[in-house]
This record gives C-alpha cells, sequence and structure tokens, in this order.
C-alpha cells in the first residue's frame, strides 16, 4: 500500500464567504484557520497550501465573549520606552476592526514558511460588500453549524 500524496495540478481550490455578523471571535477563526489549511478536505496534505480561498464579510460586527474586549493588545515600534496599547474594543471601533480578525486566524495557523502563505488566502472586510463577486463564492453559514458559535447576549 502506498501513501497517497496529492500534487499541485490536482488541488481543487473553492471560494467561501463567511458573515462574521454575530458570530464568537474565536470560533470563527478556528473554522476559517481550518479552511485555510485544507483539513476539510480527505486529501488533506500538511505540506502544501490546498485549503481555499476564504471571504470575511462584517468582521466589525464580531462578538467577542467574557471581558476579551478590555484586553489590551501590545506591540512595541521598536524605539526605546516605545511599547504601545490598545483595546481590543479599540481597535474593533477604530479605522481597521478587520485586523483583529485576521490576527485571530493567524494565530491559529501553524508558524512556519506556509502560513504566510496561507493567510493570502483569507480577505477580510468590515462592512458586506466585497469585491470578489466574479469568483462565486459558495456561502457558509457558520452561525447554522453549532448554536454556541452565536452570541445570544451583548
Amino acid at each position: 500500500m502506498k501513501t497517497f500524496t496529492i500534487t499541485p495540478a490536482e488541488i481543487d481550490k473553492k471560494w467561501i464567504l463567511i458573515d462574521a455578523e454575530g458570530v464568537v471571535l474565536g470560533r470563527l477563526a478556528s473554522i476559517v484557520a481550518m479552511r485555510l489549511r485544507g483539513k476539510h478536505k480527505a486529501t488533506f496534505t500538511p505540506s502544501m497550501d490546498m485549503g481555499d480561498n476564504v471571504i470575511i464579510i462584517n468582521a466589525d460586527k464580531v462578538q467577542l465573549t467574557g471581558r476579551k474586549r478590555d484586553k489590551p493588545n501590545y506591540w512595541h515600534t521598536g524605539y526605546p520606552g516605545g511599547i504601545k496599547s490598545r483595546t481590543t474594543g479599540q481597535i474593533l471601533e477604530g479605522a481597521h476592526p478587520e485586523r483583529v480578525v485576521m490576527q485571530a486566524v493567524k494565530r491559529m495557523l501553524p508558524g512556519n514558511r506556509l502560513s504566510a502563505t496561507l493567510m493570502t488566502n483569507l480577505r477580510v472586510y468590515a462592512g458586506t460588500e466585497h469585491p470578489h463577486e466574479a469568483q462565486q463564492p459558495e456561502v457558509l453559514d457558520v452561525k447554522a453549524l453549532n448554536s454556541k458559535n452565536t452570541r445570544t447576549r451583548s
């Protein structure tokens, strides 16, 4: 019995559209990371980019459980004393709320060179509009997958 290994010519990539409105951030990120990696396919090969292209809309309306909205996010400018922070709530209400979703998905991918390639297959938009209608994306209803994927209380 030989081990099956897929070749790049055999990879079938689809376009998936996910509406993030009312969906819990961590659950959304784990589903998207699995789709980007290709683990939902029977022909999964760990060393290849065989996942789907994922489009996320309404990233500004994603939900956080507990007190994660008040959790600070730190970064350093590279200069002495250059540590800065913003809470997750401030980022979601700011000019680029899609960065919260992108960071959550990135941290659920493996920390190797393949991760950077997989992140190029992710497109996140704060509003409902996206320029990928020509790809005819299939809609994946994350809310219907599990009742815990949505937040009932605000």
